[in-house]
């Protein structure tokens, strides 16, 4: 083959951009002597450059198809990004949320002591300002040398029928148009803290400087604490020395004098390798002395170290336990390290027997493909990918069975579909009819078969006994324990109803705690002890309009009357947990247009898409709002409501509603 065919073919497989780049490149090397330094030249070169580098991408973006189109590049390509890149990103935002949080707490520290200063300075002014005039001067001796020591510097200026200034020789001056006043003040740019008061006949005036040295023992061992980040230097007129300046508002006003105070290294020294500086600032709102009134800020810098916060904010036991949690910390960064290291490792070497797998694979159905299902792969190893293999080996094979369990599970939903039915009959099939009661009832089970439970049985001619329940769990075992609960309901009221009438006296009320207690004892002698069931029960009597009830852990029914919601009581703990459980009755005089509303939390507890439950305060809501609707119209509202909460026609649980409306 020819050299000019090789570069036609060359040529060919050169795309658009790139062929563009590469006649843009050769004519900037014809014009580079005859065009040099024009117009012409330098927009060409400019082509050059944004074609190279479109025509780099196109060819790293092929390069990087080519490239993971292996498995084996492919994933390593993945390990980069799932494991290099966030642990890269976690330690720099590890880094970046130390250096913030020891910035915070570090200012915080300072601020809240410094605000613990002036509010002690206002309250003490306050105190000389209103104590009599006889007694100020004694007070003030007596507190003044405690004072001093944690305010350096403080001077007193009390102002009544004269001035007396403290300690002597103060310089301290009564301010102009102040009144009662604290905090921190400017005065001819200077920082003190202060506190004011004025009393009867009296002036109180506390003053302490705020220089450096004090801010930064406001917190020991903290840092160094400043307020220079507003202040400007000015050379100085006669001693040509720089003098700082702070600015207040438009104006720049001379700062303290440093030489006042000798220079000092508050910054704590290193603990480890990692324990690097951290400068953080907060403003400090201060007044002006010279303008009554007019606020201003101030920046206070603080320059400290992780572990100074630490020893600050820790409780200690010893000063060996602090010093050692730096080198703990940096224990655990380096075992982090080694950890990724050796997960590495680990993966590459996984990584091996994984592509081995998926080569088998891969071959294994490209005979398949050809039809030859006499093919199988060779196992050596046991773990998921040799049982996968396996999986493979045996998939042919398995074909009779999985058609034979498709069968079973027909038969079986056959058999649910029965078990459905024949729980529909256990349901009463209608309510009786009273004269002052209307009653509606309905259940939706969340499967097939449901494990929520209501009844209503006639207790004569004017009493009706009503309950609803809950069964812990779903499914098949959840209905089963219904039926058994339906048929010892119904068998303790015939015992009831039996009884009553060989007493003789007819009109003596079923004991609904004594029932539910019975209820209890069957269900934890014949039930495993996991097994139990929330529970209600209630007997209507229709000549008073009294319902007399017990709730057993079952959610408290919801009374609407008048427009008003009223949630009634629970009067003890689940039926069937533990044998020998007591309840108490209630009682509630129904009254006309009075609504009554049973439910199971299949009703309050389904979750919409943000994982919020629609709770008892919305389905109080449109029991108020749609209480005088009737009661079908009332239930099919509620369970549309639910239904478009949760976003599903299918229900989370079984939802059953029992409403009861006093006519």
């Amino acid at each position: 083959m020819s050299s000019l065919h090789r570069l036609k073919l060359a040529w060919k497989r050169l795309g658009k951009v790139e062929a563009m780049f590469l006649l843009a490149l050769l004519a900037d090397l014809a014009l580079e002597w005859p065009a040099a330094g024009s117009a012409v030249l330098a927009l060409l070169r400019f082509l050059v450059y944004v074609l190279g580098a479109w025509a780099v991408l196109r060819l790293a973006r092929r390069g990087i198809r080519k490239t993971i189109w292996r498995l084996r590049n492919r994933l390593m390509v993945t390990y980069v990004f799932i494991a290099v890149v966030p642990v890269a990103l976690i330690l720099v935002l590890v880094g970046l949320g130390v250096y913030m949080a020891t910035a915070q707490v570090a200012v915080y520290l300072v601020t809240s002591e410094l605000d613990r200063r002036t509010a002690s300075l206002k309250a003490t002014a306050h105190w000389l300002a209103h104590i009599p005039a006889r007694s100020r001067g004694e007070a003030v001796g007596q507190i003044l040398p405690y004072y001093q020591e944690r305010h350096p510097g403080l001077e007193i200026l009390v102002k009544d029928s004269a001035e007396h200034r403290y300690p002597e020789g103060a310089s301290i001056e009564s301010p102009r148009g102040w009144g009662e006043a604290g905090g921190a003040v400017l005065r001819q740019g200077r920082l003190y803290a202060w506190g004011r008061s004025v009393g009867e006949g009296a002036e109180v005036t506390l003053m302490s400087p705020l220089t450096a040295g004090v801010l930064s023992e406001i917190a020991p061992r903290l840092g160094e604490v400043n307020y220079h980040d507003l202040i400007d230097t000015t050379p100085g007129a006669e001693t040509n020395q720089t003098v700082p300046r702070i600015r207040v508002g438009k104006k720049v006003v001379a700062a303290a004098d440093p030489s006042r105070e000798p220079p000092k290294d508050y910054l704590p020294p290193r603990a480890s390798r990692l324990d690097v500086e951290v400068l953080w600032g907060s403003v400090l709102p201060v007044t002006v002395w010279e303008s009554p009134g007019k606020t201003d800020a101030v920046m206070l810098k603080v320059r400290s170290r992780p572990s100074a916060v630490l020893a600050a904010v820790l409780a200690r036991k010893a000063d060996y336990e602090q010093s050692a949690l730096p080198n703990i910390f940096v224990f655990f960064g380096v075992l982090f390290l080694i950890v990724e290291l050796v997960s590495l490792v680990i993966g590459i070497s996984l990584t091996r027997t994984i592509l081995n797998a998926v080569h088998g694979l891969y071959q294994a159905t490209l005979r398949v493909k050809e039809a030859d299902f006499s093919h199988r792969i060779e196992v050596k190893r046991d773990d998921q990918l040799a049982e996968l293999s396996r999986s493979f080996n045996d998939m042919t094979g398995n074909l009779e069975r999985l058609l034979e369990v498709s069968k079973e599970k027909e038969r079986l939903q056959s058999e649910l579909e029965i078990a459905r039915e024949v729980q529909a009959q256990l349901y009463p099939k209608s309510a009786p009819l009273l004269q002052t009661l209307a009653l509606r009832a309905c259940c939706n089970p969340a499967r097939i078969v449901s494990g929520d439970y209501y009844d209503y049985q006639s207790l004569g001619e004017h009493r009706i006994a009503l309950a609803i329940g809950d069964v812990a769990g779903k499914g098949i075992s959840a209905a089963l324990l219904m039926a058994t609960v339906e048929s010892s309901v119904r068998t303790q009221i015939r015992h009831c109803l039996e009884g009553m009438a060989g007493g003789g006296n007819g009109h003596e009320p079923v004991s609904t705690s004594k029932l539910v207690a019975r209820l209890n004892q069957q269900l934890y002698a014949h039930t495993s002890p996991e097994k139990y069931a929330t529970f209600l029960f209630g007997v209507y009597e229709e000549t008073g309009g009294v319902l007399t009830y017990t709730n057993a852990g079952h959610l408290p029914p919801i009374l609407i009357r008048r427009g008003e919601p009223r949630v009634l009581e629970v009067n003890g703990m689940v039926v069937g947990a533990f044998p020998f459980a007591q309840w108490d009755e209630s009682r509630l005089q129904l009254e006309s247009g009075d609504l009554l509303v049973c439910y199971t939390d299949g009703v309050t507890e389904p979750e919409n898409e943000y994982g919020e439950m629609f709770g008892d305060q919305r389905l109080t809501e449109l029991l108020v709002r749609h209480a005088s609707r009737d009661s079908e119209e009332i239930v099919a509202t509620i369970t549309e409501s639910v239904r478009q909460w949760t976003g599903s026609s299918d229900l989370q649980d079984d939802m059953t509603l029992l409403l009861a409306r006093r006519l």
